[in-house]
């Protein structure tokens, strides 16, 4: 089974926390704090490897999450950062934030790296918050959360060259004779529903690599039939073959099909029109076919003719055969080998660069501070991502010191000052998250068991 898209959820590690300790050691009175920092979580990280060719992984394997960092350790150690880890990914891959939709890599090249969730920082440990007024505190830092998110994977195939075609047009025969590939094959429409590749031999010390795209219909650039699916595919090749049944044994013509599906392919994605593209005009053994070729190259002609500005071009190449007697097949096979090598590689991924290739670098972005106040039932409340968030390093539980650093962080954002605009008085209760403090004009918030 080919998988093309998945959808997975990512966490980096925690970090570690940091501890309380003091330096006992004999003959040093009063040695102080001496508590270490906890370690950095891992990063989740995705690896382009060349050995991959579908998203398989990932329909069985759907939450990704990064190592916790070790908390701190006594005599001021720090605590040991948690490995990364490393999730692959097969060439070809764009990967996608699920709640924006925002393109966050386009990874092309084998080898490349992107960091899609960081590890949380770790805490700090005691030893950090000696100061003169308070040379012994007795409280520490939680390691922060590690990001998370849910990420869209979405893989575009990365092939030499891509057949295309109507449904039934003879394109999975076609790679099945050409090469080792084994599509299904059936006298009905989409027998193939997802793309398959298979390595070409020319045969004479030349190669490439090819893929049978799933059959298109009109309307496909809107999502119609397989729409999407199958045109996010065409993207990545550097050149098309353009299979028509020649024999019109579906009741089509010849050359209303190439233009329908040239017309859908522009409409998803202009640069696609100007893709080098060789016309393979296939069942060239069926009764009717040698006289639908010449009206065929007639009918190109004319609307050759038709543009003045447009020049003779190797996308108007023009190759009969027959995939039930291979009439043809290898002067097909020669022309698209000599066509691949005038294309740079640089094509297949010319839409998107991978970000392994440029550097962007952009200031962090300061934290939003911001907090909103109000009054629910017979209390008051307040509301804010920073305090929340740093609360969650605070350990409130069990720490004097702690609970005081929190009031006055509160107090140097101007939070006790909003409450008493609105009212807030001595002994009223005021809820941050799941926590609830008394709030006391002179001494600010204490937490309430």
């Amino acid at each position: 089974m080919f998988v093309d898209k998945a959808k997975i959820f990512v966490k980096g590690g925690d970090g570690g926390n940091g501890i309380v300790s003091y330096r006992r050691e004999k003959y040093v009175p009063n040695g102080g704090p001496a508590g270490g920092d906890g370690g950095k979580g891992g990063d989740v990280i995705f690896r382009v490897d060349n050995g991959l060719r579908t998203l398989m992984d990932f329909r069985y394997q759907k939450h990704f999450k990064g190592e916790r960092g070790e908390r701190g350790k006594v005599k001021t150690m720090h605590g040991s950062n948690a490995e990364n880890t490393v999730i692959r990914i097969p060439p070809g891959t764009v990967i996608l934030d699920d709640d924006s939709g925002e393109i966050i890599a386009d990874m092309t090249k084998h080898g490349s790296e992107i960091i899609v969730a960081k590890g949380g920082r770790g805490g700090r440990g005691n030893c950090r918050f000696a100061t003169a007024s308070n040379p012994a505190p007795d409280f520490a830092e939680n390691g922060e959360e590690g990001v998370e998110r849910w990420i869209i994977l979405e893989l575009k195939v990365m092939a030499d060259v891509g057949l295309v075609g109507f449904p039934s047009v003879g394109k999975s025969t076609l790679l099945s004779i050409v090469s080792a590939a084994q599509p299904k094959i059936g006298a009905y429409h989409f027998t193939t529903i997802s793309p398959n590749l298979g390595v070409v031999d020319v045969g004479d010390g030349r190669s490439f690599v090819m893929a049978d795209l799933p059959g298109l219909i009109e309307g496909a650039h809107e999502g119609v039939g397989l729409g999407h699916d199958f045109l996010r595919h065409v993207e990545r090749t550097r050149i098309i073959l353009h299979v028509l049944d020649m024999s019109g044994s579906e009741g089509r013509d010849p050359y209303e099909d190439w233009v329908t599906i040239n017309q859908e392919l522009e409409l998803y994605n202009p640069l696609l029109a100007e893709r080098p593209q060789i016309i393979v005009a296939n069942k060239m053994d069926m009764p009717d076919s040698a006289a639908n070729l010449e009206i065929f190259l007639e009918q190109l002609q004319a609307d050759a003719d038709g543009d003045a500005d447009e020049d003779e071009s190797p996308k108007h190449q023009v190759v009969a055969m027959s995939s039930l007697t291979k009439q043809g097949v290898q002067e097909l096979l020669y022309k698209a080998m000599d066509l691949l090598e005038t294309v740079p590689e640089t094509r297949q991924i010319e839409e998107v660069r991978d970000v392994a290739e440029r550097k962007v670098y952009t200031l962090d972005k300061d934290e939003d501070r911001s907090f909103t106040v109000g009054k629910e039932n017979e209390g008051f409340y307040v509301e804010s991502a920073y305090i929340e968030k740093f609360m969650k390093r605070v350990n409130l539980n069990n720490s004097y010191d702690a609970i005081m650093r929190f009031a006055r962080t509160l107090r140097m954002m101007g939070v006790d000052a909003e409450l008493r605009k609105i009212g807030a008085k001595d002994g009223d209760i005021v809820r941050i998250a799941d926590f609830t403090f008394e709030f006391f004009e002179g001494s600010d918030f204490y937490y309430n068991e």
